[in-house]
């Protein structure tokens, strides 16, 4: 799919690597609806980036929301091309620590955010796609979701986020199974350690101490090598129904 002159709708859209893929979008041509909640920074960075960002506020789990969200994409820009999950939280805590177990609202709070949330912008943004117009290819939609190498190399307290994004991994070729007969491709991205906003508040001997882990760049991913990657799945035909590790080569040990 080209990027030029498509739409995007962006999760996560206000920061880090949703913010990164946001402006790549726009450099490439296209437009984009920074979809992330009402007092994030999404209204400041749609003004900032012009007339080919609007900002979308939504809660990722309601369905009223999302729905209202896309329904202001549509409105503004005509139709919805690319659907980019970035939304997402993380939860430190183990299955039983001396304090007890871990209560079951920490862990169904992260499942509901990262795994149900992703799901529900794509069933809702893919009934949108499904009317575009196909390409040559006969293509109408790409969806591209993000899940974390915690997905197979789960930490000690990971339990929650591990099961969120390997829901997100689990999923998704199922998903790109659905869609295959509407022309709407789904992959994921699953990163490694990334430089956003929730290691920027780490003390900076820990964060590097995080990048010296990675074999090769051994520094903590950017963005913009995020955003890249998301570029390449866009205007990859043939890329569909995968999980890309995005990591350089990093294996997380147990904690």
């Amino acid at each position: 799919m080209k990027i030029e002159s498509s739409v995007a709708v962006v999760t996560g859209g206000a920061s880090g690597l949703g913010e990164a893929t946001v402006r790549m979008l726009l450099a490439n041509g296209g437009r984009a609806a920074i979809m992330d909640r009402p007092q994030s920074n999404g209204e400041h960075l749609a003004k900032e980036l012009g007339k080919n960002a609007i900002f979308t506020p939504a809660d990722v789990t309601s369905e009223s929301e999302v729905s209202a969200a896309i329904t202001k994409a549509v409105g503004a820009f005509g139709t919805i091309h690319i659907a980019v999950n970035c939304a997402g939280v993380g939860a430190a805590m183990k299955t039983v620590s001396k304090s007890g177990p871990m209560p079951l609202e920490i862990f169904s709070k992260v499942i509901e955010i990262n795994l149900i949330g992703t799901f529900n912008v794509i069933r809702l943004a893919a009934a949108q796609m499904q009317r575009n117009q196909p390409s040559d290819d006969g293509e109408r939609g790409v969806l591209i979701n993000t899940a974390s190498i915690a997905a197979f190399d789960g930490q000690i307290g990971q339990a929650a986020y591990s099961a969120s994004k390997g829901g997100v991994v689990g999923m998704t070729l199922p998903i790109a199974r659905d869609l295959a007969s509407v022309g709407i491709r789904c992959v994921t991205i699953a990163p490694g350690t990334f430089d956003t906003p929730m290691l920027a508040m780490l003390p900076e001997p820990q964060r590097q101490a995080l990048g010296a882990q990675i074999p090769f760049p051994s520094r903590l991913g950017r963005p913009s090598e995020y955003a890249a990657l998301a570029r390449h799945i866009i205007e990859n035909v043939v890329l569909n129904g995968e999980t890309i590790r995005l990591d350089g080569a990093l294996r997380m040990p147990p904690r």
